[in-house]
């Protein structure tokens, strides 16, 4: 429980984590550098689209 106050505070972040962190985990070994960089795109849009936030680059 490193950081954390209570084991219900542990509870709610480890609960959000989860479903956030498989977005990112991306078999890196089985694809090529232009793959994962698409992939590692699209999670971040997918992301960026949960979280209420315009992309960042939709202002270049």
């Amino acid at each position: 429980m490193k950081g954390f106050k209570s084991p219900r505070h542990l509870q709610r972040f480890v609960s959000i984590h989860d479903s956030i962190a498989n977005l990112f985990h991306l078999p890196r070994h089985e694809m090529t550098s232009a793959e994962f960089r698409d992939l590692r795109k699209t999670a971040m849009d997918h992301w960026w689209s949960i979280a209420g936030i315009e992309t960042a680059l939709s202002g270049c």
